[in-house]
């Protein structure tokens, strides 16, 4: 048998010149269809304390598996989007096992 172990996510996101607010609300917009994604443990969105422009997207999944099927979802495209749009200065990903 098989055994899976749980991985996670951090994406640090720094918001472009002006658009931290615009930028909050549309990672907010990610919540819930990632909460109802299959594997999907939990999904946090947080603004620095100290650094209005610094967010954190944060998710855990039940294994490697769901997290890349996350990655390749309709839902995480709207992320790109987001780039594209030029609300995103910078990207940091970091995944954990």
């Amino acid at each position: 048998m098989t055994q899976t172990q749980p991985v996670t996510h951090l994406a640090f996101i720094r918001a472009s010149n002006g658009r931290s607010a615009e930028l909050g609300m549309r990672l907010r917009d990610l919540l819930e269809p990632s909460l109802r994604t299959p594997g999907c443990l939990s999904f946090n969105v947080q603004r620095s304390q100290v650094d209005a422009d610094l967010w954190l997207l944060s998710g855990s999944w039940s294994d490697q598996q769901a997290m890349r099927g996350y990655f390749a979802s309709p839902t995480l495209q709207a992320f790109g989007e987001l780039v594209q749009q030029q609300f995103v200065s910078s990207l940091d990903l970091h995944t954990f096992a």
